[in-house]
């Protein structure tokens, strides 16, 4: 069963994050290629350890997937013409592992599974563990327009889960919501089973996500970029 909507807590981002929120929000260049393996996840209730390990490399994920050309839309978040915000019910959520990574970073592929466009706008609201009002704050990385995908297309989010050397907790699934600008209540988070590739994620003090892209290198140039 979904979780009662409620509202997000407020973080305070840089004042160039800022900025490019207020100008325009999450996508890169078209035509992204999705050659990460993407498994859509049943929901199902997070699992932690309750305490820390050492960090755990996991499986890469080298399976190559077709994509279909992207759209992407550089209106302004008011605009009439603007589709409207994707929902928990109209994506698919698909996770994986970047090869040769040990398991330090997520990828995360949302499919739209609707006969209609929709919009993911910023970046997605992650959540691990019972701390639904804490969702990851996102790395600096505004991109130049708002994610727009159509029937069967995908646009993606880079997770840093963990540095080197950090105490961790292992998680079997996560917490994901989406903003909607037309709505004061951007909703709690939907929990999403981890793909069987990666079967669990082990997180760190100070994880973050990425913004919403439709080009998957662009998210994975950004996450191996901000360490």
């Amino acid at each position: 069963m979904r979780a009662a909507r409620k509202s997000w807590k407020t973080y305070a981002l840089g004042a160039a994050a800022v900025a490019a929120l207020l100008s325009s929000t999450a996508c890169g260049p078209d035509g992204g290629t999705d050659d990460g393996a993407v498994s859509p996840a049943p929901s199902r209730t997070a699992s932690a350890t309750g305490g820390t390990a050492p960090a755990t490399p996991g499986p890469a994920s080298t399976t190559d997937a077709p994509q279909p050309t992207a759209t992407h839309s550089a209106k302004p978040s008011g605009s009439k013409e603007m589709a409207p915000a994707c929902g928990d019910q109209d994506l698919a959520i698909g996770t994986s592992y970047w090869a040769h990574d040990s398991g330090q970073h997520l990828l995360i592929t949302a499919t739209n599974v609707t006969d209609k466009p929709c919009t993911l706008y910023h970046y997605p609201f992650i959540t691990f563990g019972q701390d639904a009002d804490s969702p990851l704050p996102p790395m600096e990385s505004p991109a130049k327009a708002v994610a727009t995908i159509g029937p069967k297309q995908k646009a993606y989010a880079g997770v840093k889960l963990f540095l080197g050397g950090e105490r961790t907790t292992t998680y079997e699934s996560f917490g994901i919501a989406y903003h909607d600008p037309s709505s004061n209540d951007d909703g709690s988070p939907i929990d999403v089973a981890l793909s069987d590739e990666v079967q669990f994620v082990t997180v760190g003090r100070n994880p973050s996500v990425t913004f919403w892209n439709l080009d998957r290198s662009e998210v994975e140039g950004f996450v191996f970029k901000a360490r």
